[in-house]
């Protein structure tokens, strides 16, 4: 029987994928700190110092696919143990790097370890956990983010004081080792998908399409947007990009054991969680720019602007486990739709008075909540429902890349928004009104899942 909703193996293992999705999340946020420091010993200019986020999360994408695949083909034990041995190594690197290429170097090779840890991890929750406790589980994974969003600064701030920007990697090797003991010793090793061979031609195509996407999309200058677009630092990408999809679908069609199974999306479901999770990714993009916005309306200085952002962070994190939780009882459709309609609603009280500080900080805090009830458990639940063991990490990879695109794609969109504004503030409030009447239009996707009964009932089958 269960104690809580889960026996101790399962809590041990749930720890297990819990700290390293933490591990790969920390990362993330553990560097904006330490940009300071970083530029006082390895001199790069302004412009270059995006790459040390973009790299990660260029090879995070460019590897999702791969990984997702290879877990169902040779196991998630082994393939988690391999993607949290690759971001040490990433690490390692970095803990000795003393010039801007080795500091990229091992942002390429985290970013490549870490793009096999989420999708594992979630393929592992399908593995182990029956349908009414995967929410649960899902949403304890979920809250990792708002978590390492807090965490990061903190431990940067700490660690700084006294030691060199290098020492924020060091921590990660003694984790990754007792990530690997405690994987070696815990997690399942049954091959879910035995056919054929790695479908070579599919996984290489899809990185470049993602690669190409996201670094046209991220040479896109707001201030001049069309002139940008049809530049010569954006536009071939994004042709690229469109025409290596274009070759992708009928090589997956073809493959004997594709990376994409297109019958996937035969599933209504599917496509219906792929627009909301592009629909969310940009959305969720915009807290990015709030610390501007604070600044701006506020007069605070940067770093005290990023804390403002503490209720979104602090609300997300709360907001995971418990959606999880009520995913299990409610079902995944009553979730989303209330996800959607809270988010809405916040991004509506932003435009409408944003800089009233009360508002602020409770639009916020209902934000936090409503991202959490998206981009925690809920997607990746009906994701999760929807396949066979064979493609559980395959779909959670291609959920990944959906949210991802968005993410992406949200960054060139609210800024073209908001450098249209009369001024900044205007901008502002035109991309909140945008993204509200966005998000308020997603739940009618939202309207279309499918029903608590109904998803129960399929699970029995």
């Amino acid at each position: 029987m269960f104690k809580d909703g889960l026996d101790k193996k399962q809590k041990k293992i749930l720890m297990i994928l819990f700290v390293g999705v933490l591990m790969g999340a920390l990362d993330i946020s553990i560097v904006g700190p330490a940009i300071p420091s970083i530029e006082s010993t390895i001199k790069i200019d302004q412009r270059s110092i995006g790459w040390i986020f973009s790299i990660y999360v260029l090879f995070q994408l460019t590897g999702i696919s791969l990984f997702a695949k290879l877990s169902d083909l040779f196991g998630r034990r082994n393939i988690y143990i391999l993607s949290v041995s690759i971001f040490a190594l990433g690490s390692t690197v970095l803990v000795f790097s003393e010039t801007f290429t080795a500091l990229l170097i091992g942002r390429a090779i985290q970013g490549f370890g870490a793009s096999g840890i989420f999708p594992v991890a979630s393929a592992v929750v399908g593995d182990i956990f029956p349908p009414e406790k995967r929410g649960a589980a899902l949403g304890m994974i979920g809250a990792v983010f708002g978590i390492a969003f807090i965490m990061g600064p903190l431990i940067a701030g700490v660690l700084l004081i006294n030691f060199a920007w290098n020492s924020l990697f060091l921590i990660n090797l003694p984790l990754a080792a007792a990530l690997i003991y405690g994987s070696y010793k815990l997690l399942p090793t049954t091959k879910v998908d035995n056919k054929g061979k790695l479908d070579y031609a599919g996984i290489i195509t899809l990185a470049l399409l993602l690669a190409s996407f996201a670094f046209g999309i991220n040479r896109i200058e707001s201030e001049k947007l069309f002139t940008s677009l049809i530049s010569t630092e954006v536009l071939p990408y994004l042709l690229i990009s469109i025409i290596l999809l274009l070759v992708f679908i009928p090589i997956e069609r073809k493959a004997a054991n594709p990376i994409v199974k297109m019958h996937m999306f035969k599933s209504k479901q599917i496509i219906l969680v792929g627009f909301i999770a592009i629909g969310t990714g940009i959305f969720q993009s915009s807290i990015v720019f709030v610390p501007d916005l604070a600044v701006e309306i506020y007069k605070v200085t940067s770093s005290n602007a990023s804390f403002m952002l503490l209720p979104v962070v602090i609300a997300t994190a709360i907001g995971s486990p418990i959606t999880g939780r009520l995913i299990d009882k409610f079902g995944s459709r009553a979730i989303v739709v209330a996800g959607l309609l809270i988010s809405s609603l916040a991004l509506f009280m932003l435009y409408l008075d944003a800089n009233n500080i009360f508002m602020f900080y409770t639009s916020g805090s209902i934000l936090g909540m409503g991202i959490s009830m998206l981009m925690g458990p809920s997607l990746r639940y009906i994701m999760l429902n929807e396949v066979d063991a064979r493609e559980r990490a395959s779909t959670q990879g291609i959920l990944t890349i959906f949210i991802a695109i968005g993410q992406i794609s949200g960054s060139a969109i609210i800024s073209a928004i908001i450098a249209g504004g009369a001024n900044l503030f205007e901008g502002y409030r035109n991309a909140f009104l945008s993204l509200a009447l966005m998000v308020l239009f997603l739940t009618l996707f939202g309207a279309m899942l499918k029903s608590r009964a109904v998803e129960l009932q399929e699970a029995k089958k």
